[in-house]
């Protein structure tokens, strides 16, 4: 294949500008922010059972305080309607009197057994209560973090779009100067080749795949047309002659 020699080193300018855009496209898909994102993410689902735990007992607490709320209520009212009773002064059989007294005793028993296990389940709450707050605490905390890690990328890749598009946009205004088969040739090889179609020889050396080239290679090329489009048979690539070539 034959190409001006000038167009030739056009070629190595778009070879610059696709692995300007691979590296801008490479930054966009890591950026540090995004990694951030995902370790904030995995902090939070990782708090999310603990925290339907705690949510759970918080409420199983509060209606097992409920239930004792009222049991001791009921206690409390049985046990005042026969201490009135007993003030009353109406009932005067011994009997009565006495099977009265043992039942206010007994339910002054009751209501103290109730109150001391409400006691207890009250304490349950609160150390449930402070849990659940201190596992939501950190799950906003990761959440905010997250909040500001989205908005740092959102700016990043604000900043990288545009430079993706003043890149694309030379890109695609020297390809339009470029001769179509040359053109086909380069998009071919950048494609097999890990993104790299063309390398400039620089000191002996192929700037694709960076290898030294062989005597015999440097021979070949030195003794080849200007406007011959070389080809490395080491790795495909073109290759373009410049003033740095020490062929």
């Amino acid at each position: 294949m034959k190409a001006d020699p000038f167009v030739q080193l056009r070629l190595l300018e778009l070879q610059r500008l696709d692995s300007m855009l691979d590296r801008l496209a490479h930054r966009r898909r890591t950026l540090p922010e995004l990694a951030e994102i995902a370790r904030l993410d995995a902090l939070v689902d990782a708090l999310r059972d603990g925290i339907v735990r705690a949510e759970t007992e918080v409420s199983d607490l509060a209606r097992e305080q409920a239930r004792f709320d009222k049991e001791i209520e009921q206690v409390r009212t049985r046990k005042s309607r026969d201490e009135s009773r007993l003030a009353s002064g109406a009932i005067t059989a011994a009997k009565q009197l006495q099977d009265l007294e043992h039942e206010v005793a007994s339910l002054a028993r009751r209501q103290s057994d109730l109150e001391d296990a409400e006691l207890e389940v009250m304490e349950r709450a609160e150390t449930a209560q402070a849990t659940l707050q201190e596992l939501t605490g950190q799950r906003e905390t990761h959440l905010s973090a997250r909040a500001a890690a989205e908005q740092a990328a959102a700016a990043a890749t604000v900043e990288i779009d545009a430079e993706v598009e003043t890149t694309a946009a030379a890109r695609s205004a020297l390809a339009a100067t470029m001769p179509a088969d040359l053109l086909a040739l380069y998009e071919k090889i950048r494609a097999a080749q890990g993104g790299v179609g063309v390398g400039e020889i620089a000191r002996g050396r192929c700037g694709g795949c960076r290898l030294d080239l062989m005597n015999n290679e440097k021979a070949e090329y030195r003794a080849a047309p200007p406007d011959e489009v070389l080809r490395h048979d080491e790795c495909g690539r073109i290759l373009v002659r410049t003033a740095e070539s020490g062929l």
